[in-house]
This record gives C-alpha cells, structure tokens and sequence, in this order.
C-alpha cells in the first residue's frame, strides 16, 4: 500500500476543519484529531530520540519499527468504521511485539527500589519525554470512547511500558531515584 502526496496545502483546514479518514469533515479540536495529532507528536519526539548521543543501536531499530507502527496508530485512530471498507488496524502482533521487547530489556535490569525521576543520560531523558507524550496520546484515545478499537489503547499503554524500560536501558542503572520527602 502506497500513499501519495502531490499536493502538501489544500486550504480545506483553513476554517478549522479537517477530513477524518472516512472523509467526513470535523473540527480540528475532535477527539479524534487530538489522539492522532498527540500521536504525531510522539513520533516527532521519537525522531528527536534518535539522533541522541548515547541511544543503544538496538534500540534504534526497535525505535524506527515503531515510528512506522505510530503511523498504523494515527491510520486507525483517522478513520471511523465502514462496514463497506476495510481499513488499517492496529493489531494484537504489534502490541505482543512490544511486551516481547519489555521482557527482553526488563530482564536485564535491576529491580526498582524507588519511583525513577525522568532524566539520567541524554537518550534516557529524551525516551522519558517520548514516554509522557505517549501517556497523553493515551488518554486522548481512551477519550475517543467506543468509536475506537481497544488494540490502539493497548498498543499505546504498552508503547509507554517500554520507553520507560528503555529509559532505565539507557541510563545503565545509573538513574535518578526519587526520594520521598528528601527536601523537606
């Protein structure tokens, strides 16, 4: 399946609307358009986490896998059901893909004595960041209600499960710890 692009301004949003994927017109502030649009984002802060010192290259090849995966997410969160049309979904095998990448770095690391601050290395900040954004992009879809299949939000929930271990991954059990009361 090929997309092309030959036109990147329509001025069809210039009224503060935009086409879902089923064509149908709504306003640029739809719950739909929030999800996808803080999907987006997400993957933007994926690409900026890419070009980090520091980023394991395992990592970046899992993190690339993903980047096309948060399309098939903002695909599936576009376009409503058409019983006349099949469309892109986000399937079980792509959210397994992730938990089985959980377990893998999981199992490398110490187990946690305390809550982790977000930050450490370069590359552990920058998949702490990702990992918020995509804590957003989650509630933004759970927003969505029943409109939307469950697999998106399982997919996301786990998404956020493993840029946290990776952020632990990347900060090579040399992160910051929360200390309850410490300032006090």
């Amino acid at each position: 399946m090929t997309v092309n692009l030959t036109r990147i301004y329509t001025r069809l949003g210039d009224s503060g609307e935009t086409h879902l994927g089923d064509m149908s017109r709504v306003p640029k502030t739809h719950p739909r358009i929030e999800a996808y649009g803080t999907v987006d984002e997400l993957n933007a802060h994926i690409g900026l986490a890419l070009t980090v010192e520091g980023m394991p290259a395992e990592y970046g090849e899992w993190l690339r896998r993903i980047q096309n995966d948060l399309f098939d997410v903002g695909a599936d969160i576009a376009a409503p059901d058409d019983p006349e049309r099949e469309r892109l979904r986000v399937t079980p095998l792509q959210t397994e893909w992730l938990e089985a990448r959980c377990d893998e770095v999981n199992a490398t690391l110490e187990p946690l004595k305390s809550f982790v601050l977000p930050g450490g290395t370069t590359a552990a900040a920058q998949l702490h960041v990702c990992r918020t954004v995509c804590r957003r992009a989650e509630r933004l879809a759970v927003a969505c209600g029943d409109e939307l299949g469950a697999e998106v939000v399982r997919y996301l929930n786990r998404l956020s499960d493993l840029l946290f271990i990776l952020s632990r991954g990347a900060n090579a059990g040399d992160e910051p710890l929360w200390e309850p009361g410490r300032y006090r």
